[in-house]
Parts: C-alpha cells; structure tokens; sequence
C-alpha cells in the first residue's frame, strides 16, 4: 500500500550558521523497504521568528516529501495520468512546448493503444520481451509500418522516464523496460515519386488555386501544413522570399516543425508569377489574409488539406497516369516533397543545399555543415525543378 500523504514536522536545531529550522520528514528506502526518517534546513530562526512563517517558507520551497513507495503497486496507467498532466495537459515556461499536433498524436497513442494493453499492469512488472511481442503481434496483425511502432515505444518509453524524473519509480536503467526493447524505425513504405513530366501532366489537371498550391509544394519542398499556413505577408515578392512562420494542422494554427522548419524559402521568379497572378483573382489579398482560403468559410481559416487530396490532387495524378484509379496506397503531397528531393539528388545537386531546402532537422546529421548553403544555389536548385516542371510544355 502506497504512503499517505504527510505534511513532516518542524524543529528548530543549532547548526553553524545558527539556529535553524528544520523540516522533518518520512521516505521510503529504495534498498529495503523500510521508512526512515529525513530533514530539509528551511531557513534561521532569527530570519523566521516564528512557526507559521517557517511553514510559509516551506510552502513557497514546493518540497516534494510526499515519494511514491518503491514497493508499491504504480501501475502504467498511473505513470501514464501523470505524465499527461504535467507535459501534455496546461503547457507551462517549465516544460518545453508542444506543438498540438505532437500532443494530439501521443494523446491517440496513449488511448488506442498503450493503455487499453498495459494501463492495469504494474509498471516495473512489464518485461522488455513483453512489448517485443506485442509490437511483433500489432504490426502483423494490422500491417502497420515501422515508424509507427517506433512512435508508440518512444511514447512509452517518455513515460517511464517522466515517471523516474518525477521519482514515480527508480532512477536505474532497469525501470524502464523501453531501454532494452528493439524496434525497426525504417519504413517499408516506398513513396511515389513524380518525375517533372508526371508533375506537370498534374498540373494540367488542376484547377486555380489547386495548381499553384501544388507547384509551390512541388517547387520548395514546403509541408502542405506549412503551405495552407502562409499568409500574404509571409511571400515576399521583393526580397523573393517565403517565410515560414505558422503551419495549419487539424483545424488549428501551429509553430513550424523545429527551428530548422522556420527558415525562409527561396521564391523563384516563375513560381512568384503563379503566386502574383493566383494574388490578383482571389478575394482575400490583404496581407493578414490566407493565402489558400477556404471560400465555404469567408477566409477565417486556410483549406483543408485530407479534402484537397481526396478532391483534387489524387485524381489529378489519376487522369496523369500517376497512380491508378483503384490503387490503395498513400498518395498525397508529401510525395511532391519527396519528389523535389529525389530530383535534386539525382540530378547531383550539393548535399547542403538539398538540406537547407527541405529544411531537415534530424539530430543524426551534421545540421551545422547543412545549413550553410549558398542562397543563390538554392534558388537555383528550386529554380531548376519548376523550369523541368513548366518547361516540359513548351518541349
């Protein structure tokens, strides 16, 4: 049975400095079990004269005394509470902010999949090679791929490390069963990649502003979250620059990926003249405005990216040949973005810039050395892949 919750004791006590106060409290030790007896210095007494302002002085300290017994039942789902709480609930200067959308996908996580299978197991009981086989089993049974597996371990893995910075359960490697589990982060999934020809032959099958959303994210490798999150007084026509400072994901405003995300795009003159001309027919040109707006919704909030899949996009790669009209598998513009990658690479284009373009961030690589590129090769990179895009009608 886990402790009750105590508030200790004070005594006063001479020490060097003088008399002091002293705060007497009960723990749990780790080694053995038994409850021993420990002491915090609150202040002198000839600073706090009295007892309620040496109580005063341990409020305002926010000491935590009250340590969860090692031997008792913390079950998953405890460690789980807690942890939504204090990092995914009310996001305070003390915890790094998350961005909603990371909140939203570990929430789902937590929900769907952690704690209906582990939520009533005690937390040091669960074995590595339990959750092994249990990814094993999932993956099998729903074909999910890698990376989602991997998300779901790392989310239950910042658990039980929440769990051991808050003191929940033991600060040793062995607590956290995660650091023994082995879980594939490579994706089987290989993205359709559009040569200039089939991403023009889309573009052919597009209406406005379908068209010139898909060139921006064919030409600047921009996330469909970052495009439909562009206002006007991010493009600047003058310094030939996008700036990306906001991202619209499941209906809500956001902050760019990672740091790396935040960094102005090059804006090439032939894609500066889609953007000026689709600027010059649409209703909402005001600097605040959305660039890609929803016109159901007067312009208070950007299109819906899942419906310009579903309703444009995939079947305009349809009538180009690109996929076939039953195919099942993932199409979106995401692949335009691997797509920009692809042709740069292929086309011997230098690393850093390919880097700095995507704006990558991964913590593998060496993100210094990347980020250094040229701004003139950039545009030229970018520049290269919209004049394959447009120049194939005019061929």
């Amino acid at each position: 049975m886990a402790q009750r919750h105590q508030r200790g004791w004070l005594k006063k006590e001479h020490r060097k400095q003088g008399e002091t106060w002293m705060l007497h409290f009960r723990t749990v030790r780790e080694s053995d079990g038994k409850r021993v007896e420990n002491k915090i210095p609150i202040g002198l007494v000839k600073e706090l004269p009295s007892k309620e302002s040496a109580w005063r002085a341990v409020e305002k300290q926010h000491l935590h005394i009250n340590q969860t017994d090692f031997r008792a039942r913390v079950t998953f789902a405890c460690l789980a509470d807690h942890y939504m709480k204090h990092e995914l609930g009310e996001q305070t200067e003390s915890v790094s902010p998350k961005a909603h959308s990371t909140i939203g996908g570990y929430q789902r996580v937590l929900h769907n999949r952690l704690l209906p299978r582990w939520g009533s197991r005690t937390a040091l009981g669960i074995e590595p090679l339990e959750i092994e086989n249990w990814l094993r089993a999932i993956k099998r049974e729903e074909s999910l791929e890698n990376p989602t597996l991997d998300k779901i371990r790392r989310v239950m893995s910042l658990i039980y490390k929440h769990g051991q910075r808050y003191g929940l359960i033991p600060r040793n490697q062995e607590s956290n069963p995660l650091t023994f589990v082995r879980c594939k982060t490579q994706s089987d999934y290989e993205a359709v990649i559009l040569t200039p020809e089939q991403a023009f032959a889309v573009l052919l099958n597009l209406p406005e502003p379908e068209r010139t959303l898909t060139l921006l994210a064919a030409g600047t490798g921009l996330r469909i979250s970052e495009c439909l999150g562009l206002q006007w007084q991010d493009v600047s026509f003058a310094e030939s620059l996008i700036h990306v400072r906001r991202t619209w994901v499941w209906g809500e405003v956001g902050l760019p990926k990672s740091r790396a995300s935040q960094a102005p795009v090059p804006l090439h003159p032939l894609l500066a003249e889609f953007m000026q001309s689709w600027r010059q027919q649409t209703v909402y040109a005001e600097q605040s405005d959305w660039v890609f707006p929803s016109l159901k919704l007067k312009g208070k909030q950007p299109r819906v990216p899942n419906m310009l899949v579903s309703d444009h996009l995939r079947p305009a790669a349809v009538k180009a040949g690109v996929i076939a009209e039953d195919w099942d598998g993932r199409f979106g513009f995401h692949n335009l973005r691997h797509s920009l990658a692809s042709y740069l690479v292929r086309t011997k284009t230098d690393p850093k810039t390919v880097q700095a373009l995507l704006r990558h961030s991964d913590v593998k690589t060496t993100l210094q050395l990347y980020s250094h590129s040229v701004s003139e090769d950039r545009m030229t990179a970018q520049g290269a892949m919209l004049q394959a895009i447009l120049g194939v009608g005019n061929g």
